[in-house]
């Protein structure tokens, strides 16, 4: 049997790395069911640790007392982990080691549930490939103040082995998150589940940070459904070019599942707002790099990625690594 979490215990101590819109809700989810949670904050470590957890769900609000759950500003206060669920934006990916390197015993299992390509491989570089598992959450919600976390709709996870098939460990973290009230499932190709959030993840991100609009606002007329379609097409061209196969009607679910949603605000659009570094690279530019390494043209992805980049106030503070 591969990788570490096989023999995960029914009470595992589970490490939350980010308590923003998805950290947040999540590790409150299993907070509430009983398990031992602890997160790592940094902004928000005063007002949770005073005030506790508040979500706002449109399955059921609940709170967490600040001493439901454990929570910490220094990762070397933490107790070992059985399992680490990676919520940090991408742009903050230089931290992985500080930040993961001391919640490591023999048996952790890392659980990225971020944005993109290429957070895997890098923390299978850093950590080792079998203890990584990819994470994906279908889910809208945002971060409305200092511990409040508004979950607006959906709420799924997707989690696979990195690099190999599906076995016990990512069941066992699947059941683990269900009994929690959080739906999930196991993927059968991680890469393939990684390239299908893109086609949604490209057109609503990108878009609405460049063009700050909500993705109502995006698909509002047929010119938004033209542009949004034709991106979605481009990423659908780029993972079948790397043997991934993509669902027939796979842009016309997303469209029609985005127009549920209702005014809904991107995590790249309110980071634009904020003023603060967007996930360009993980969500556009090493799909870009990856589709021109197998001789896929993409032109609305490339101008959408030098516009978000041109856009980004951070832009200078951060490596760019070429689209080549």
């Amino acid at each position: 049997m591969r990788g570490p979490l096989a023999a995960m215990n029914d009470s595992p101590t589970i490490a939350v790395i980010g308590g923003g819109a998805i950290g947040g809700y999540y590790g409150a989810r299993l907070a509430q069911h009983g398990h031992d949670v602890h997160f790592l904050l940094r902004s928000d470590y005063d007002a949770v640790r005073r005030d506790g957890w508040r979500i706002r769900s449109y399955a059921g609000d609940f709170c967490l007392a600040p001493d439901a759950s454990h929570i910490c500003n220094d990762p070397r206060q933490m107790p070992p982990a059985d399992l680490v669920l990676v919520a940090i934006k991408t742009t903050a990916n230089d931290q992985y080691e500080s930040l993961i390197a001391p919640l490591l015993k023999h048996d952790t299992a890392i659980v990225s549930l971020q944005n993109g390509l290429g957070n895997d491989e890098r923390l299978a570089e850093l950590f080792g490939a079998p203890r990584v598992v990819g994470g994906m959450a279908f889910v809208c919600s945002n971060r409305l103040a200092p511990g409040v976390i508004h979950h607006i709709a959906y709420g799924r996870i997707s989690v696979g082995e990195f690099g190999s098939p599906p076995g016990q460990r990512v069941a066992r973290i699947a059941d683990l998150f269900t009994s929690s009230g959080i739906p999930a499932e196991v993927l059968a190709d991680l890469r393939q589940g990684r390239w299908k959030k893109l086609v949604w993840n490209v057109p609503f991100n990108g878009l609405g940070a460049v063009l700050d609009q909500s993705t109502d606002r995006l698909i509002s007329d047929d010119g938004g459904v033209q542009i949004v379609s034709a991106l979605m097409k481009e990423i659908i061209v780029a993972a079948e070019s790397l043997g991934l196969a993509m669902p027939p009607d796979m842009a016309g679910r997303m469209l029609r599942h985005t127009r549920t949603m209702g005014a809904y605000r991107t995590s790249m659009q309110i980071d634009r707002q904020g003023g603060r570094p967007m996930e360009i690279e993980s969500i556009l530019g090493e799909p870009l790099r990856q589709a021109r390494r197998q001789g896929v043209q993409t032109p609305r992805l490339e101008m959408l990625y030098e516009m978000a980049r041109m856009l980004d106030n951070h832009g200078v503070e951060r490596e760019i690594r070429p689209i080549q």
